[in-house]
């Protein structure tokens, strides 16, 4: 598929997904994210430009585990990783890793052995 973003045109398969993760914008996570329903505010950007900022370094998908142990870390206001966790399905309900790699322009994830 052939979406138009900010005047250029950026491939995508049938799930949303960059065809080339370097065709990634904040233009297209907002188009995405406004496509699936999500209103998107800092606590949804901290997870996508974490996954990015990861994925670069060592060119895999992290794990919601990692994600939960160390953001959860970062985030005071929530008392422990668990809640944390439920926070991150509540701003991603369907499913968070799916939704998160789509976003930041990633490939998608393969599932959890």
């Amino acid at each position: 598929m052939m979406l138009e973003i900010s005047g250029r045109k950026v491939e995508t398969n049938t799930q949303g997904f960059l065809c080339n993760i370097d065709e990634w914008s904040e233009s297209y996570t907002e188009k995405m994210a406004e496509q699936d329903g999500i209103k998107l505010y800092n606590d949804h950007w901290e997870l996508i430009l974490y996954f990015r900022e990861y994925y670069y370094e060592t060119q895999k998908i992290p794990t919601m585990h990692k994600v939960v142990r160390e953001l959860g870390k970062k985030n005071v206001h929530f008392h422990d990783q668990k809640e944390y966790e439920k926070h991150i399905y509540k701003l991603f309900p369907r499913d968070a890793a799916h939704e998160v790699c789509k976003l930041a322009g990633l490939p998608m994830p393969q599932p959890d052995d």
